[in-house]
């Protein structure tokens, strides 16, 4: 699907996004161009798939739906700028491509469909959990900014348990997908694939 004009438009948003502009809103005005520009941009994506038959087609329509989730989470983020809309913006990110990968992974049959999926559930994982990290550490640094010394160091030790919390997410959707992937196996050779998932992950 091409895409051109509305990734420019995500692109855009996410600039503003990402370059510290947070301390500003839109203006009212801007604010409603922006919904009504997101709204037609996937109008004109969503309408190119027509064209298309099966699986591509589906393809195409889950991708023009999850880059607008994107650009209005991340139009959220820059009217109302905060920790919440922040995290909203990057985990809109994380499940639109979630949702893709796993459409594509219907291209796929058995064993390879499976690890396909397994694949892009730890990756959403992955997505998920430093989108966590981020927020926390946001709001820890921002609770540290206001708080005395005491607090400052209740922020980092309550940063280091999220991260090990991500840690362990992470760890066990890679296992998920070492263990999938023992499936393309049987009988001793199945075994030791497992055994050897498991001691990789300390399972």
């Amino acid at each position: 699907m091409k895409k051109i004009q509305f990734a420019a438009l995500v692109g855009a948003i996410l600039l503003t996004f990402n370059v510290g502009a947070m301390a500003q809103t839109m203006s009212k005005g801007d604010y409603q161009a922006s919904k009504d520009n997101i709204k037609a941009q996937y109008k004109a994506a969503k309408e190119k798939c027509d064209a298309l038959s099966g699986n591509a087609k589906d393809i195409c329509e889950v991708e023009a739906k999850g880059q607008e989730d994107i650009a209005s989470a991340e139009l959220e983020a820059r009217h109302e700028p905060n920790d919440k809309t922040r995290y909203k913006a990057l985990k809109a990110r994380a499940d639109a491509e979630y949702d893709l990968a796993k459409e594509k992974c219907d291209d796929l049959s058995g064993n390879a469909k499976d690890v396909c999926k397994k694949e892009a559930k730890a990756a959403h994982v992955n997505a998920e959990a430093n989108a966590k990290v981020q927020k926390k550490t946001n709001e820890a640094h921002d609770k540290a900014h206001s708080d005395s010394h005491d607090a400052n160091m209740k922020a980092r030790e309550k940063q280091g348990n999220v991260r090990q919390d991500a840690a362990e997410d992470k760890s066990d959707a890679a296992y998920a997908v070492a263990k999938e992937k023992c499936d393309a196996f049987s009988g001793e050779a199945k075994d030791q694939c497992i055994n050897q998932a498991k001691r990789q992950f300390g399972k």
